[in-house]
């Protein structure tokens, strides 16, 4: 900017500050800026350098000539962010630097809209890569869950019973099952040290009954572990009292 264009950006700083512009500090401002022009984002960054509040209170704002530059060079950077330069097929190097930067100028002085859209790469992996990730037991294209509670269960999913949240106790994916009823210290009730029925034949694949069902074929294996136990308390005989004076 020349002396006339920095006279009219300290006019302009000074509805904030209420400082007194001078030809020579015109002359100043100008010297120190002569790549930056007097235009809305010179003005725009004033105006953010006194909207930001000072680390210490009691500091009071004054603008200089290169917070003006820097804040001036963030705000067109802010356009670019989601910049992304599409080539022309068979383009020279001279005509790919001639249209580079007339886009990336366009668009950091607001003349051309900024790109909204984050730009995401396509295509999948190289071969060789695909073929080394799958050496060391990595799957390539898996699906990447899409919540945090589609993470944590892939984090603890595995195979068997356990990979599986148990439709009887309702038990988590990972966890063991529960016993009915509970304690003071463990109010969910005791771990089982078998996953229950029902949770295995749902991990293999296997269909199972009704909750009433499967609720009286536990009261028939319990019925047939009474008697089992009764049984082998029949078959147990008196022990023989010996006399310790015959022997």
């Amino acid at each position: 900017m020349n002396a006339k264009e920095a006279a009219a950006l300290l006019a302009h700083a000074s509805g904030f500050d209420n400082r007194q512009p001078s030809v020579a500090a015109a002359q100043s401002w100008a010297a120190a800026l002569p790549d930056v022009p007097c235009d809305q984002d010179a003005r725009d960054a004033v105006a953010a350098y006194y909207s930001t509040p000072p680390q210490n209170p009691s500091e009071r704002l004054w603008i200089l000539p290169h917070h003006v530059k820097t804040l001036r060079t963030k705000i067109r950077n802010a356009r670019l962010e989601n910049f992304q330069y599409e080539p022309l097929p068979d383009e020279t190097t001279a005509e790919f630097l001639a249209r580079y930067r007339g886009q990336v100028k366009a668009i950091a002085s607001g003349r051309a809209p900024a790109p909204t859209h984050r730009p995401a790469l396509t295509g999948g992996p190289h071969p060789t890569v695909t073929a080394e990730l799958e050496a060391r037991g990595w799957k390539p294209g898996r699906t990447v869950p899409e919540t945090d509670g589609e993470a944590l269960a892939d984090s603890v999913r595995r195979a068997g019973p356990l990979g599986i949240e148990c439709p009887q106790c309702k038990a988590a994916i990972g966890r063991p099952c529960k016993t009915p009823g509970g304690n003071a210290r463990q109010p969910m009730g005791k771990p089982r040290r078998t996953p229950h029925s029902v949770r295995t034949a749902a991990a293999q694949g296997r269909t199972t009954g009704s909750p009433e069902e499967r609720a009286r074929e536990e009261e028939r294996r319990r019925e047939a572990s009474r008697l089992a136990a009764a049984r082998h308390e029949e078959d147990i005989y008196d022990a023989e009292i010996v006399d310790e004076e015959t022997r």
